[in-house]
């Protein structure tokens, strides 16, 4: 391998060891084989053009466009864009695709889900890193300042993660790449003055000869020096800071307000949006509770703790609009749409609410409507969604529900299903700002909404039909495993699918609702949580949930469940008079009588990204199988015994590689090849080859270094003899004789026997012999850039030039 091939290949590897850094920012490293792959494309390119050559602009120039030209290839169709045409793809569709990405990483906490927005991001971020190092190490031959982007790419990611126990290795890893980058290329610097400075053999320094200045007199070569140097510094820079008494307080350190000041399991969970605080806490591995009430609500499964209301549907999510606030009046308005003959048939209850200290959200979790709230701290009011906000309480604090005591009273409104099926025409103003939707919604949603409700009367009887079509006869499979995202491709994409989890059907039937002129919009909160023997509630992280709330005059924003999930409770004014069929799928049917939450504390389910982010996971029973049993499905039992495999017999490779030479070297009874496995079995255990010397004394050599008996010695001579026949007996002469292969096999295993139990292991795991892979490699590789050069040249030839005369 030349000496900037082998600078290129550590450039490149600099890079990926310093894009190892960025893994704990998401929740899955399956990017960083992606990105490894494109920068070896990247880097390859690049060896080609300095191999034609091309100018120094035009390597960088064809770097770049064929990375552009793989991302766009690898991310077609990811966004969501309504533009047609190769420039409307460029221009619109991957461009909106780098700003959804940039929206998912200010709203998800770290570790965030893999989105393909986030993918292109970190991809085309390691691309550019590359091409940045690969330019100035290879292409301007300055390999120390390649480490500006290095260091800069390591930086953002120790900057985002905040550190952590795996953050040494990560530094580990980016400080070695560089030093094999800078190593590589001193290499090549001194290889262009001749042959490279190295210590001569053991055997050739003699004590008076002044040169011995190492160890038993051996000379240290300047690379291996610096290789000493860089692990030296390396090993302190990891040593020191561990060793300094840590820096308590100040600028450097203490415990902020985003911190566990208590010692305890994980930290505080901080965020604006409330949409970022579920996701965090599912993120955790522990189901830790956020909060605990009490409550004289005598239909305590119906008491939601609601967040706030997604109201806007835009052409890329649900989220809430920006409206403006007010003081947090004593007595609350009443909820808009509200009758005086609903709100007189409404109790009044009160809910004492505690939150735990590592709950830090900005909006606090209330029962809807509430009428009134006792809370300390500076509070403001959103009258629209009816929720309270933390308000601003320095530069970049906020009043947050962290170890709140609160009251709320609130209604428990009790509509029937007449009152709903007879409600008047909504204001004009609820309906125009409720029923918007965006321009690139998929027509199949307004269709397949109008299918479902053909034949109602009335939008009580539609909301009823879009609910009973996605809970209990659509066919609809609840699945956490499910990976699609929350826009208006992936409403159709759910609907074609059947499969989601709750925000997807809260998202669907709201979007459906508003294609009929249903006002409609998306809330997100907590299910009632888990009664404990002393009377209160817990409410965990895998409580969070998101449902349709739908407008009717005379009784306001309506909850409605779609989600067919055993745990969630179906309101009594939306339940069929009449019986249902059963659903035609295997996931739980919604409650249809529980008065209480459940007691039973429930199992753990994986959340996929989507799921976190809009909160899911609630209290739910354990999800069955299609088939009805338990335990792993037959692919993943087949694609885990796989990697096993795969692992355990990583190491056998080498074995099974030697193997199958010396059984084809050995078959084909050619002297040859018999004299170079016999060779390579010594190289094996520490007898290096030398070219230099003829058979016998090669065969002499072998016998004293690898401590071989009389036996084994006298084989050895008997193949080195044959050899000896083959170069200089005249031709037709017989050189091979019956028993070759059995010589060289009773070599080698006296050269094993010569060695102990770990040199035996490092034979025939580890052959040193291997190396020949590597020189047959460079080889190759080496003939391909001689033709592709002689071809360059030939074409170059064959273009006329132009103007000369």
């Amino acid at each position: 391998m030349s000496g900037r091939a082998r600078v290129t290949l550590f450039a490149a590897l600099a890079t990926l060891l310093t894009a190892w850094s960025l893994v704990p920012l998401v929740e899955s490293a399956g990017w960083l084989l992606q990105a490894a792959l494109l920068l070896a494309v990247q880097s390859a390119v690049g060896a080609g053009a300095r191999r034609v050559p091309l100018a120094r602009s035009l390597t960088v120039a064809a770097q770049l466009l064929v990375s552009l030209l793989i991302l766009a290839v690898l991310f077609a169709g990811k966004g969501e864009s309504t533009g047609s045409g190769p420039l409307a793809y460029l221009v619109t569709d991957f461009g909106a695709l780098y700003q959804r990405g940039a929206q998912d990483v200010s709203e998800f906490a770290i570790p965030a889900p893999l989105t393909d927005g986030i993918r292109l991001l970190l991809v085309s971020g390691v691309l550019l890193i590359g091409l940045l190092v690969d330019t100035l190490a290879v292409t301007l031959r300055t390999a120390a300042a390649a480490g500006l982007p290095l260091l800069a790419l390591y930086s953002v990611a120790a900057g985002l993660s905040g550190g952590g126990d795996a953050s040494w290795f990560a530094f580990l890893l980016a400080g070695c790449g560089y030093l094999m980058m800078l190593l590589s290329e001193s290499r090549d610097r001194l290889a262009q003055w001749g042959r490279v400075f190295g210590a001569p053999p053991r055997e050739r320094i003699s004590a008076a000869s002044g040169l011995g200045g190492g160890k038993e007199g051996r000379l240290t070569a300047p690379v291996r020096t610096g290789r000493r140097i860089g692990a030296m510094a390396l090993g302190l820079a990891l040593a020191v800071p561990a060793a300094l008494p840590s820096l308590g307080g100040g600028l450097l350190g203490g415990t902020g307000e985003g911190e566990a000041a208590d010692g305890g399991v994980g930290g505080t969970i901080s965020a604006v949006n409330p949409l970022i605080s579920l996701q965090s806490n599912l993120n955790a591995q522990d189901n830790r509770v956020v909060l605990k009430y009490r409550t004289d609500n005598p239909q305590q499964g119906e008491q939601y703790l609601r967040i706030l209301a997604l109201d806007e549907f835009n052409g890329i999510k649900w989220e809430a609009s920006g409206r403006a606030l007010a003081d947090v009046p004593e007595r609350l308005p009443n909820p808009p749409g509200l009758s005086g003959d609903v709100r007189q048939g409404a109790a009044e209850v009160q809910t004492n609410v505690s939150a735990a200290q590592t709950y830090t959200q900005r909006y606090l979790p209330m029962p809807y409507p509430a009428t009134s709230v006792d809370i300390e701290g500076k509070w403001r009011f959103e009258p629209a969604g009816r929720t309270l906000v933390g308000d601003q309480l320095g530069k970049d604090r906020f009043q947050n529900v962290q170890g709140a005591q609160y009251s709320v009273r609130s209604l428990l409104l009790k509509p029937t299903a007449q009152q709903l099926r007879s409600a008047p025409e909504p204001d004009p103003a609820v309906r125009a700002e409720y029923t918007k939707l965006p321009d690139n919604l998929p027509p199949v949603v307004g269709d397949t909404a109008r299918q479902v409700t053909r034949g109602a009367a009335d939008d009580y009887t539609r909301a009823v039909k879009l609910q009973d079509f996605f809970a209990v006869n659509g066919g609809f499979r609840y699945n956490t495993k499910t990976a699609s995202g929350t826009g208006p491709q992936a409403v159709a994409r759910f609907l074609a699918d059947k499969e989601g989890f709750c925000i997807h059907f809260a998202f669907s039937m709201a979007a459906m609702s508003r294609s009929l002129g249903i006002p409609a919009r998306v809330a997100v909160g907590f299910t009632p949580g888990e009664r404990q023997s002393d009377g209160s509630v817990n409410v965990s992280m895998r409580d969070a949930h998101a449902w349709p709330e739908l407008y009717f005059e005379g009784v306001g924003w309506t909850r409605f469940e779609p989600t067919p999930r055993s745990g969630i409770n179906v309101p009594d004014y939306s339940r069929p008079q009449a019986p249902t069929v059963q659903p035609s799928i295997p996931a739980p049917l919604p409650s249809q009588g529980a008065a209480q939450p459940s007691a039973a504390p429930s199992k753990a389910e994986d959340c996929p990204p989507e799921l976190k982010k809009l909160g899911e996971c609630g209290a739910a029973a354990p999800r069955q199988s299609a088939s009805g049993g338990g335990g792993p499905s037959v692919p993943a039992v087949l694609g885990w015994a796989g990697v096993v495999l795969a692992v355990l017999g990583l190491p056998l490779l080498p074995l099974l590689w030697r193997g199958r030479v010396r059984a084809r070297r050995l078959g084909a009874g050619e002297v040859p090849a018999a004299w170079r496995e016999l060779g390579d079995a010594a190289w094996d255990v520490g007898v290096r080859p030398d070219e230099a010397l003829s058979p016998r004394r090669a065969a002499a050599r072998v016998v004293e270094l690898g401590r071989l008996d009389a036996e084994a010695g006298a084989a050895v001579h008997r193949v080195a003899g044959a050899l000896e026949r083959a170069l200089y007996a005249p031709p037709g002469a017989a050189v091979s004789y019956e028993g070759l292969a059995d010589d060289v096999l009773l070599a080698r295993a006296g050269l094993l026997a010569g060695v102990g139990r770990p040199g035996r292991l490092r034979a025939l795991l580890l052959p040193r012999s291997a190396a020949r892979l590597a020189w047959s490699a460079s080889r190759r590789w080496s003939a391909l850039a001689d033709r592709t050069a002689a071809a360059a040249a030939r074409l170059r030839l064959r273009i006329p030039l132009r103007g000369r005369g």
